[in-house]
Order: C-alpha cells, then structure tokens, then sequence
C-alpha cells in the first residue's frame, strides 16, 4: 500500500504535551478494509494525528498509536469506528471520520460506534439510496426524537443536519409505508428579496427557494422516483402560504427556514397537523431575514409557547455538531461570537 512520504521520517516530531503520554496498539482482523481504513496516502491516519494531538504508525495489520493517554483513546476508539464502518458496508470520507472523531467525547462512544454484534449501529435511517447513521451526539438525539415525537422543533447553525435528517426519515416512512405523503414546505421570504420581481408563473417563483428540499431528496431516493412520487402528490413541495386551509393527515411534513416564518404563519402551519402525521419544524433562530428581525419570527414564539408540551420535542444544535467541511463549523463559531 501506498505510503505519504514523509510519514517515515515524522517520528521525531511526535506532539509534545505536559499531560501522562501512553502507547496503544490496536490490531485489525479484518485486513480487506484496511486501505479504505488508513485513506490513500494514509490521509485518514493524518487526520486524527492532527485533530486528536497523536502520533499513528501502520505496519501490515496493527496501528500504533501514541501521545496523551487521552488523546489516545480517543484515536484508538476512532479507529475502531471507522473499521466497523467499514465492515458494516458504510462508506467512509473525511466527513465520517471527522464525526467519529467529533463523538469520540462523548462517554457513550463506545455504544455509538460499535452498536449490536455484526456492527450495525443502534439507530440508523435507511433509504433507497443509502443508510444514514448520526455524525454528532445531538444528531442521536434528533434521529430519536424523529421516531417518538409528533411535533419536533429542530434548532441551530447551517451544516448539522436538521433538514437532511428530516427528509431522509420521511422517505423512510413514505418508503415502508406508515405515511402516505411527504410535505415539504419552506417560506419564500429571503433578504431583500420579493416574489413579484421574479420571473416566471409562480411555481417558476418560488422553486429556486425550495431547491434545498429537493437536493436533500435526491440524496435519498433515484431521480426517477422522485419525479413519479411528485407527479402523484405523494410528494409535495410548495411554500408555507399553500398550506392555508389544509388538514395534513397521513402525511410527514417538514418547515424548512422556519425562522422565516411569523407568528400567524407559525400557528396557522402547526394547526394544519392531521392523524397519523409527523411534523419537523427546522430553522436557525439567529437568522431570521424578516422586517422585524429575530423578535418578529414565528419560530422563536412557538418554541417559547410549546417547548415541554407533551408529544412535542425541541432539540437545539450548535456549531460542535456541524457535519460539513471543518471550516464551515469555524466560520459558524466566528460569526456566532461576533454577534455575542
């Protein structure tokens, strides 16, 4: 296997720390994954070395890992993660890895990681497309809460998944049947932006705002199908102002950017709720592009009327849970203490 230069001649630039430094060797049975394992030019390997503060050194079928004994473990459990991951069919990218490394904090990595004999993890969506397992602790939480709850208000930054997660559980369920439709709806209220300036009938209008929900859908289930299921009504995108009048019965329906919504908007959506249907309302409280700001926002008011209300769950995201690039997570951070 391919080896990153210079990674042979790194030994005497371990990290240096004042905390009890530890050695661990960690040895792989299943020696198929290892390529996939270490990354092309052992690029996976690097990126623990520098998130966790490590030294990691390959030879055939065992890892050695050293540096602060907490640091270690943590890299250790990482690394096997990532080999489960493997072994249970998952693809692994630096994002996945990133995540491991994120949740690898957590006491109850352990439990996350390794999950039931033959590696499956305890809580997963699965699509048509692709399986899908939490990135971050909160993202547990909300995988949960999307299962138990009738009414789920998801909060926090751009990049942690509220939005993906919520349509991926939908087409779960349109997919197994316990739903009979799938609700995607968004308000057309951007910064600076009316509809009326746009060109186009309206569907043409309002489209470019709901490209987001059907990216996400596409990521869950074959183009072909998607259009099928639209052109039956079994799935519907169309901005909250549709929905007036409506009783939403049998059917998984998702606010997106609901920030953007405003009290009258918020209550009129909520009381749309039929039998045997789910709702997940996701949005960034601090981005609210409404005349008015944050304090005009549908979603604030509602969080603050019906957080604890039985069968409604409120689960709030920050910048640690972000799933994107690294970077994206920091510009996040930035611009969240700036505002502080």
């Amino acid at each position: 296997m391919a080896r990153k230069p210079h990674r042979a001649d790194e030994a005497h630039h371990r990290p240096e720390t004042q905390h009890r430094r530890a050695r661990v060797e960690v040895e792989f049975d299943e020696q198929t994954v290892l390529g996939a394992l270490f990354g092309q030019f052992d690029t996976n390997l690097v990126q623990i070395e520098n998130r966790l503060g490590v030294y990691i050194s390959a030879r055939g079928n065992r890892v050695l890992i050293e540096g602060p004994d907490d640091a270690v473990a943590r890299a250790r459990d990482v690394l096997k993660g990532m080999h489960q991951r493997l072994l249970s069919g998952q693809e692994l990218d630096s994002g996945a890895v990133e995540s491991l490394i994120a949740m690898s904090v957590e006491p109850t990595l352990e439990g996350i990681i390794t999950g039931a004999p033959g590696g499956a993890p305890p809580i997963m969506i699965r699509t048509r497309k692709k399986t899908i397992i939490p990135r971050s602790p909160t993202q547990i939480d909300y995988m949960k809460a999307l299962i138990s709850h009738d009414v789920i208000f998801a909060l926090g930054p751009a990049g942690t998944g509220k939005t993906y997660l919520a349509v991926a559980q939908a087409v779960a369920q349109l997919i197994s049947g316990s739903v009979q439709r799938l609700i995607l709806s968004r308000p057309a209220v951007e910064a600076g932006e009316r509809l009326g300036f746009l060109p186009g009938d309206m569907k043409e209008k309002v489209d470019p705002y709901l490209r987001p929900l059907y990216d996400a859908l596409y990521d869950c289930m074959p183009p072909e199908q998607v259009e099928r299921r639209i052109a039956s009504g079994e799935i519907e995108i169309a901005p909250i102002a549709f929905m007036r009048g409506r009783t939403l019965a049998d059917a998984f329906v998702i606010l997106d950017e609901a920030q953007n919504t405003t009290p009258a908007q918020m209550k009129m959506f909520l009381t749309r709720f039929g039998q045997n249907s789910r709702m997940v309302i996701c949005g960034d409280p601090k981005q609210v592009d409404l005349p008015g700001g944050v304090g005009a926002s549908g979603l604030n008011d509602a969080v603050q009327r019906l957080e604890g209300v039985e069968g409604i769950a409120t689960v709030r995201f920050n910048t640690a849970d972000v799933v994107r690039h690294p970077i994206v997570g920091r510009i996040v951070e930035a611009y969240e203490g700036k505002d502080a």
